[in-house]
Order: structure tokens, then sequence, then C-alpha cells
């Protein structure tokens, strides 16, 4: 016997015949696989690191795994450092491709036995306390835990409005999911200011835009369309009984009765002379003989605010600039056309603007944000476009990216970006220089004159050895994957 073999082999070492086959060599691996079965299935099925690797179905099991070399020889002569995960049944991806090897491999376990599902390892940080099974993949990615990719859109609530920005506790208390309320009073039922008055029904008139955003067509599903001041009436003015007690009057003196100054002298007819607009705008109808019909704010508005000259007689402007040129707080850079994002119903109610027709449309979160955060001054025009104007605070790069945080932040989220080295730059990022920090290669801002190699020796100057001696092309010798791996190709 040319040396001892492995202590794993220990207990067969005299029994030559159960590894060797009397002259024939080719009979040795099949002996191997008799005990190693498991190898043997992974190379049938084209599967485990010996299914997958290259070369390895046509290699002989001694030209990679020795003998005869002690106790404690190494016959598997595995480098961690070196090794390509993905050759296995489990390629490591995202936050897994930084995990140290033992933190998967137990020291007294095989290789192969090393858990591949996400519940063997993260039971511990299952906040679900296993009540939505062991499919964590089908939520989370392997970057980060906390990225979460459920589409609550396959669910039986899809999530519209402003409950796509509810955080998920906010409904599903205690982390409790099945059995959750999916109508509105279940709950919105402090929210109800009618107190019950009008049912639990709260969506035939609300919407998931927002609780304040009323959607009831009182002319389309009553008899009593709203109109003038009737509009902006709360519900419980009429309604003081509840929305189904009876059927309210639906004529002037039902409910103006105490309003008629003529006590009744002129009849029932009150809408012969006034408007819905205002009890106080008397038999004049201004939309028939004027160009200027009266909507909104302006029916409430005295005859003499406008008419201050001989009614008749005087010319009056009819763009809003003729009248609201001191209300202006734009200063004039929006032009006099104030109809374009006002509403005559109100100065200030409702204003539309529509920001995707400017050089700036709003995209991800940037619709999301109120006005007043960019628009710190009512001169719309002086905010600056680019995303330092708004984020130089946010640059955690401190400049050494340069300004153009478009390249791989978007405006969904400033941590989602999707900057691709391999594609965007002329340096793909393998091996180890893959899980590297942005900063550690881009230490000065890139209009600083200092110059980025993408030579070896322009990183590496200081970890070369041969102090130069060998040339700057280090490559000839050294891998991506290691500094410390050397092929020297002749």
């Amino acid at each position: 016997m040319p040396g001892p073999v492995i202590a794993g082999h220990a207990d067969i070492e005299g029994d030559c015949g159960r590894c060797h086959a009397a002259f024939e060599r080719e009979a040795q691996d099949p002996l191997c696989l008799e005990c190693h079965t498991e190898v043997g299935k992974d190379l049938a099925g084209r599967a485990g690191f010996h299914g997958r690797a290259p070369g390895v179905a046509r290699a002989r099991c001694r030209d990679c795994h020795g003998e005869h070399e002690g106790r404690d020889a190494d016959v598997v002569g595995l480098d961690r450092a070196a090794f390509d995960h993905g050759l296995t049944d489990y390629p490591l991806h995202g936050a897994h491709a930084r995990v140290p090897c033992d933190s998967c491999h137990r020291p007294d376990a095989k290789f192969r036995e090393a858990p591949g599902t996400c519940n063997a390892c993260h039971r511990d940080d299952d906040a679900h306390a296993g009540k939505l099974g062991e499919d964590c993949g089908s939520c989370h990615q392997e970057a980060a835990w906390r990225q979460v990719r459920f589409d609550h859109d396959r669910t039986k609530f899809p999530l519209t409005g402003e409950h796509r920005d509810a955080p998920c506790a906010l409904c599903h208390a205690n982390g409790r999911y099945e059995g959750t309320t999916t109508d509105c009073n279940g709950c919105h039922r402090v929210d109800d200011v009618h107190v019950g008055r009008f049912g639990p029904d709260c969506e035939q008139c609300h919407r998931p835009d927002g609780w304040k955003t009323v959607r009831f067509d009182h002319g389309r599903d009553t008899k009593f369309a709203l109109r003038g001041a009737h509009a902006p009436l709360a519900c419980e003015a009429c309604h003081t009984q509840g929305l189904h007690a009876g059927e309210l009057a639906t004529d002037c003196v039902g409910c103006h009765r105490v309003d008629d100054v003529h006590r009744g002298r002129r009849g029932d007819g009150c809408e012969r002379c006034h408007g819905e607009a205002s009890w106080k705008t008397e038999g004049f109808d201004h939309d028939e003989v004027e160009r200027f019909p009266l909507r909104g704010a302006h029916r409430k508005v005295s005859c003499d605010a406008c008419h201050t000259g001989t009614l008749g007689r005087e010319q009056l402007a009819t763009r809003c600039g003729g009248c609201h040129g001191d209300d202006d707080v734009h200063r004039g850079q929006l032009g006099d056309a104030c109809d374009g994002c006002h509403v005559e119903k109100g100065w200030a109610e409702k204003v539309f603007f529509e920001h995707d027709v400017t050089r700036f449309p709003l995209l991800g979160l940037h619709a999301t944000v109120a006005c007043e955060q960019c628009h710190t001054t009512l001169r719309f025009h002086d905010v600056a476009l680019e995303c330092n104007g708004c984020h130089a605070r946010d640059d955690l790069h401190v400049g050494r990216l340069g300004p153009d945080c478009a390249r791989c932040h978007n405006p969904n989220g400033w941590d989602r970006w999707r900057f691709d080295h391999a594609r965007d730059t002329r340096f793909e990022l393998r091996g180890a220089h893959e899980p590297l920090d942005c900063h550690a290669c881009h230490r000065a801002p890139p209009d600083s004159g200092v110059p980025l190699l993408s030579t070896c020796a322009g990183c590496h100057a200081r970890d070369d050895r041969h102090g130069g001696g060998f040339g700057s092309d280090c490559e000839r010798c050294h891998g991506e994957t290691s500094w410390s791996e050397v092929t020297i190709r002749r």
C-alpha cells in the first residue's frame, strides 16, 4: 500500500477490492459511485456540483480526489474563496452572495446537506410567525429581506388610491391576514362623521383616492340636483334625520320659508326671480344677456363689485387679469390666462395644473410631493430642474459620482437604484469587484481632474508584492475572484 487512506475510508483500508479492480483502472469509478451514491445521482441527473460543473462527467474520480496520503489528507480540495456557487443547485444572488460559507454549511455536515429553502434559514426572521406559509420568496427578495414585491392586486381586495400607501400593519394588526374585513366600515367606522346615519355603504359617496373626495352625484342618483349654493352644503344640512328617514321637500319654500322676505305674498314660485347660486340674486340671468356668464364664485359677487360705472355703458374686461391682476401671486410669470389652473368656483378652490405638460413631468414619488415642497415661492419658474437642485443634501456620495443622479436612481424611490456597471461603463464588475461599494473606487468627483483608471495597477499598486518587477499587466497571473488566486499564463 502506497500510504494510509483518509479517515473516512479507514474502515475499508484492508479491503483493496472495495476501491480497486485488478488490472482494470476503468472499473475504479463505478466502485467509487457504489458508495458515493448521491454523487452518482447528481451525475446522472445533471444536478449538484458534480452534475453541473463542466468536465466533471468526463473526468475520473481520482483526477480530483487522491488517496493514500494519510488520515488527515484533504481529498476534496475545495477552495472556498474561488468556488463558483453557481455550479450548484443553489446559486447565490443578492445578499446571499455576501454571507460567509459557515452561516449555511455546518462544520459537522456535508455541503450538500445545507438547507435550500427560505424558511430553513429565516424562520426566526418570519414576522408572520408561519401564518403565510414557507414560500417567503413569493414576497421577499434576495437583495434584502425588507424588499417586498407582494402584489395585493391578486387578492380579493386590490389596493387603489390611498390604500396603496397604507402600511400593511394598519389593516393586518398583529400579522393577522385571514379574515381581514374588506368593507369600508370595518376600518373607517371612526372616520364616519355621519355617525352611522347614512349606513355602512361608504363607497356610494367616498372613494379610495381620499376620504374627503366624494363622488355621489345628487343630480343623477336623486330627484334633486344640487346646483349653485346647494352644491357645497353638508349632507346633514338637509338630511337631519338620516339618509333614509323619509322624503324631503324639493320645492323652495320647503326649506326657505323663513328666508322669504315677501312672507308668501309672491307665492311659492321663488325660482322665478331667485337663483340657486344665491338667495340675493334676483330676477336677472347674466348668462343669457351678457358675453360673460357668471359661474362659481362670480355668482356670489354683487353687481356693483364689477359694474362700478353706469350699467350697460362701461367696457368691462373679460380676462382674469383684468380684475385679478393684484391677486396674481405669480407676479406675471404664468401670464394672464388664470383659468388654465384656477376655477371660477373660488380662487383657491380645486386648483388644477397638469404638471406633465411642463419640462418636468412628475413621475414616481414626485407625484405625491406637495407643491410647496419644491415651489417654496409662487414664482414657479425659479425651481431648478436637476436632481441636485433639490436632493443635494440626500447625496450620500457627496458629489463623488457627479450631479447626474438619474443615471442610477429613479423617481420611484431614492434607494431603488439600477445602475448596470457592465452595460453603462467600459469596466464590467466580476469576481471580487462585484460586491465592492461604489466609493471603494470612485473617491473623487468626476470633474476633479483625477481620472479613474481601468487597469489593475491603477487601483492595486499598493498590493503589488513584486514592486512592479512583473509590469502592470497583473491579469496575466491573477484572477478577479481573488488576489491570491494565481494562474500563470505563458
